[in-house]
């Protein structure tokens, strides 16, 4: 520790244990008013109150409940209001009863006698709006801690404890180099960056629903335009953040430099994929709804990510595919220019059927399967003579990739089967004859009893 720093260390420490003392000293007074005789009648009738909403909560939230399950065709947000409601009927009733038990004891009696339950109502009102106030957040993580902050901040408020607990907070500090940092600052950063996000989050879900609705754009642009708006509106809000709490941006700047150079030696990989998400948004190589085949996987493009492309198969798994995989390897996209697909099946017949009726059959029965195209009419051509059979190759068109080849396929040589069938044209296999040499003897070995 640095010997000019050990006085500074030790005038905070003698701040923060006279700013604990005096909010202690004002706990007690606080304690010693409870047993005045008007005060304690006043605890009384707070908690006489709690449980008369208690009850009432106990009646009636049954029967709203019931009444809710009667609701038909009624939009979303109104259930959800009412579900807010239903769960906090009893705080509901006790702040009516509380407020109207305050305000017959000011027309009955001095204020100052109903000066204990003026603060338990506002401080119960305010819970009750800040509860229904958070619940616009989405984040279950981020809307505790908005909410509890709100609720400690207004409690402060209320009694008037603002300014010590601002003081006993900022005193709490660190020195690096020309930056001071205290615990309030950290908590007043936290709260402003969190309500710049909340803003930049908004202005990015309704950028990115305008963006959708957007038909000039391509899928892989659309992603692409969403994403750097995101970037921007968060970035933009982190820094606006930063700056109204008064963090001096410059020494962030040379440490997030130094920061990065270290992670982008450890994170080459995650840098690189994000590299490659935005070359391929860029290129319009791949983009939503494409259907792809990377080595063994074969399927439709789910999802652009900024690390990964989602690809879901026929089977309906899912695979997360690197982008750095979709740059450097061979990928097959069967939907890139357009959607028509040529597909290829091979087959044999026997050397004693006609090669021009198989051939004339063969287009027949392609063409009758429902996804085949008929405008571009199948073509069957012969490719060898095998051992056993004329070999044909029979190339047909299809325009919707997306649909599945294999069982396209399938379909055709089942049409095949049933056309053969018909025509009497067979398909031959492999046949082996044994013949015995003449003056050759088999000798009988005899059963095994």
């Amino acid at each position: 520790m640095d010997p000019d720093q050990a006085p500074n260390l030790i005038d905070q420490a003698q701040e923060i244990a006279a700013l604990g003392q005096g909010l202690l000293g004002q706990a007690q007074v606080f304690l010693n008013t409870l047993l005045r005789p008007w005060n304690a009648y006043q605890v009384v009738i707070a908690i006489g109150i709690l449980v008369a909403a208690h009850v009432l909560s106990r009646v009636f939230a049954p029967k709203l409940h019931d009444w809710m399950r009667t609701r038909e065709n009624w939009p979303k947000w109104r259930y959800r209001v009412l579900l807010m409601v239903h769960k906090r009927i009893r705080m509901i009733f006790f702040v009516l009863l509380i407020w109207l038990v305050v305000w017959i004891m000011r027309q009955a009696t001095w204020p100052s006698r109903s000066y204990l339950l003026v603060i338990a109502a506002n401080l119960t009102l305010a819970w009750l709006i800040v509860s229904f106030a958070t619940r616009l957040i989405s984040n279950t993580f981020l809307r505790t801690v908005v909410r509890y902050g709100a609720w400690i901040w207004i409690t402060l408020n209320i009694l008037g404890l603002t300014d010590a607990a601002e003081a006993l907070l900022d005193s709490a500090s660190v020195q690096l180099g020309d930056m001071r940092i205290s615990v309030w600052i950290v908590l007043q950063a936290v709260f402003i960056i969190g309500l710049f996000f909340f803003v930049a989050r908004f202005l990015a879900t309704t950028t990115a629903s305008q963006v959708e609705k957007v038909e000039g754009l391509t899928p892989s642009m659309r992603v692409l335009v969403v994403k750097v708006l995101q970037v921007l509106l968060y970035g933009i809000a982190f820094f606006v953040g930063l700056k109204a709490v008064g963090v001096d941006l410059t020494g962030l700047a040379v440490l997030s430099g130094a920061i990065g150079v270290g992670l982008g030696f450890g994170l080459q990989k995650v840098v690189s994929n994000l590299v490659s998400g935005v070359i391929i948004l860029l290129d319009k190589s791949v983009k939503p709804g494409d259907v792809i085949s990377l080595g063994d996987t074969f399927g439709w493009i789910n999802a652009l990510g900024a690390r990964y492309v989602s690809v879901v198969t026929r089977d309906g798994k899912e695979y997360l595919i690197p982008n750095e995989d979709l740059i450097t390897g061979q990928v097959v996209n069967w939907s890139h220019s357009n959607e028509f697909v040529r597909l290829d099946i091979f087959f044999g017949t026997a050397y004693g059927d006609d090669p021009h009726m198989v051939r004339k059959v063969a287009i027949e029965a392609a063409s009758s399967v429902e996804r085949v195209l008929s405008w571009r009419a199948p073509v069957c051509h012969i490719v060898g003579f095998g051992d056993s059979s004329v070999d044909y190759i029979l190339r047909f068109w299809i325009s919707d990739p997306t649909g599945g080849l294999t069982n396209i396929r399938g379909n055709v040589y089942l049409a095949l089967w049933d056309a053969f069938k018909e025509n009497g044209i067979s398909i031959p296999f492999p046949q082996r004859e044994v013949k015995i040499l003449e003056g050759s003897r088999i000798a009988a070995e005899p059963l095994a009893e």
